[in-house]
């Protein structure tokens, strides 16, 4: 079994999210892609949904592809936010499986990364999806840490560089500009009804 590990905040959760998962589960011969949200932030700051409506707005993103799955195993007690101290808990749920981590390239390219090769030694595959502004040189330089062994386990996808971005939601929202259709419908809707991100119904 292949399985992909799409780890975030999804604060929230937006369509090019779904657009990078079903890519790489195609791309890459991904039997199932896991969307694992994180509580604990290292390198940003800390999500503005709690961990409860991020992990609802990605259940109700997803629920019409039934190759995409929820995890929480990074929201819940005693999870670090770190991706080295998550992998083999994902793997020990998934015993045999090849593990595929998938991830944006604003996120390598910030050199935020703790514990880099241990990550890559867990994984088979660590996939990149470009990131407008963000060169795929800085991509490189970021995995010019580890090992040429361990460097050839991550690789671009072959995907146009997406603007869309959870800050660019938050922003918006904050404004109160609508972001209807960059969001999944469900999450939208989720969105309105718990009046999150300062939205508040007359704002609809």
């Amino acid at each position: 079994m292949n399985v992909g590990i799409f780890g975030g905040t999804f604060d929230p959760i937006h369509n090019a999210h779904l657009f990078v998962a079903e890519s790489a589960r195609r791309l890459e011969g991904l039997d199932r892609v896991l969307f694992v949200p994180t509580n604990t932030v290292h390198y940003r700051p800390a999500p503005e949904a709690s961990a409860a409506d991020r992990c609802a707005m990605i259940a109700l993103a997803i629920a019409s592809n039934d190759t995409f799955a929820l995890d929480e195993t990074d929201v819940r007690a005693g999870a670090t936010g770190y991706t080295a101290d998550l992998l083999p808990k994902i793997a020990a749920a998934y015993p045999g499986a090849r593990l595929t981590f998938i991830t944006g390239a604003d996120s390598i390219a910030s050199g935020a990364w703790t514990r880099f090769e241990e990550v890559l030694e867990a994984l088979d595959a660590f996939v990149v999806a470009p990131r407008a502004g963000v060169s795929a040189d800085a991509v490189e330089r970021a995995a010019c840490s580890v090992s040429s062994a361990l460097r050839a386990r991550v690789k671009m996808l072959d995907l146009p560089d997406l603007p869309e971005s959870a800050t660019l939601v938050r922003t918006l929202l904050s404004q109160r500009k609508s972001v209807r259709y960059l969001v999944p419908e469900p999450t939208w809707r989720y969105i309105v009804a718990r009046d999150l991100y300062g939205l508040r119904h007359g704002d609809a």
